[in-house]
């Protein structure tokens, strides 16, 4: 393999090599199951214990309120499901927006088919939820409100703490899908009026099937995965030990480097969206230029296609995206694109990409580089950049 620019980490990112090290005792050596009464069972346990505590210090929350679940999309699942399944009598309402990930929205879509009814908000230009409409969308059966902490395609963070008071001040329960933003920027769950909030290890250098919910002490829902006593009875199944002590080590790890790391990443990400800018002609860069994660770039390209210019930067070794991994194949443009006013023909021509802790100057002087002559190139092919161009001569 040749030259690789890796420009994709909000589909998933590089396990750290600390947290490949941490792990690796606990398939060979620790090995033992952690719901186990001996020693060497309680290895293990101690391991979990550990990883949960230095977790729970990164949000401001409590051990016991660290849930391990696999992933983000199980912890989107059952923050929703067991939610609506716990306050029903209260009502059967729920608040979302209409640029969630489809972990949320098609939750949402099977909750309706249940009887629930859902509230889709709109978004501004920039991908922020309108706070006036979400006290509007608010009704006496109103059991829960659910807003990503911060866009995983356009990178957009969303006014958290004042939609976590406005559910506080209305009684009603506020999850976030902190996906993305977890270990991106800090959090506080008290200071934010978080209920529950969802992560995923794989998204902060961590490794892959491993996530937790976050549940505030007192919300009242039950087990999502049923057949066993782990996780304080909420979350049944075998622990996975190795996963969650890398989950653990990859928070440590974020926490104390947060500041440097994404200092760095927005020095970069502002010099690659203001060269582009200006270097190629017809692109807006997509989501808010300021309230933004600190590694995410989208573009909109007019007159070309978001998948053949992925194919031509895989060809020059860059790693993009279109928007999220979960949706790749779909020859449908972004939902999130779509729901921030973009019309079809430009929502096609994206590109999202997001930086890591290891990418250089050189890296981004390199994407920049091809990005223009890959652009030029396909707008040479496209009758709609020739007819513009004619029209406008």
């Amino acid at each position: 393999m040749g030259k690789m620019i890796y420009l994709d980490n909000a589909a998933t990112t590089r396990t750290a090599p600390e947290v490949v090290e941490a792990m690796l005792p606990y398939f060979t050596e620790f090995y033992g199951n952690a719901s186990t009464v001996y020693e060497f069972g309680g290895k293990s346990k101690e391991a979990i214990a550990k990883a949960r505590e230095t977790i729970a210090n990164a949000i401001g929350a409590k051990d016991n309120e660290i849930y391990f679940t696999a992933g983000g999309s199980e912890s989107d699942n059952w923050a929703l499901k067991a939610t609506a399944e716990a306050y029903k009598s209260k009502g059967k309402h729920i608040i979302t927006s209409k640029i969630e990930h489809h972990a949320i929205l098609h939750t949402c879509q099977w909750l309706e088919q249940q009887g629930y009814e859902v509230t889709y908000l709109d978004v501004d230009e920039n991908g922020l939820v309108k706070l006036d409409e979400l006290k509007k969308a608010i009704r006496p059966d109103t059991i829960l409100i659910s807003i990503m902490f911060a866009n995983n395609e356009i990178g957009t963070i969303e006014p958290i703490a004042e939609i976590g008071k406005i559910a506080k001040e209305h009684d009603i329960l506020f999850h976030t899908d902190a996906v993305q933003a977890f270990g991106q920027v800090p959090i506080n769950v008290d200071e934010m009026n978080i209920d529950m909030l969802s992560t995923s290890g794989h998204k902060l250098n961590g490794p892959k099937g491993i996530g937790f919910l976050y549940i505030r002490k007192g919300v009242k829902i039950r087990s999502f995965v049923h057949g066993g006593a782990q996780e304080r009875k909420r979350r049944a199944g075998t622990e996975n030990v190795p996963g969650i002590v890398g989950f653990g080590k990859a928070v440590e790890l974020a926490v104390s480097t947060m500041k440097e790391r994404t200092d760095k990443e927005i020095e970069l990400r502002d010099y690659l969206i203001d060269r582009v800018l200006k270097e190629v002609p017809f692109t807006r860069v997509n989501g808010d230029r300021k309230n933004r994660l600190p590694n995410n770039i989208n573009f909109c390209f007019q007159f070309i296609e978001g998948e053949s210019l992925l194919i031509m930067l895989d060809m020059k070794g860059i790693c993009g995206s279109s928007g999220s991994a979960c949706t790749s194949g779909s020859l449908d443009p972004s939902h999130v694109l779509l729901a921030i006013g973009l019309p079809h023909e430009i929502a096609h021509g994206s590109l999202r990409l997001t930086l890591g802790a290891d990418t250089t100057k050189e890296d981004i002087d390199y994407t920049i580089d091809a990005i223009k002559d890959i652009v030029a190139q396909l707008r040479e092919m496209s009758p709609l950049y020739e007819d513009y161009i004619k029209k406008h001569n």
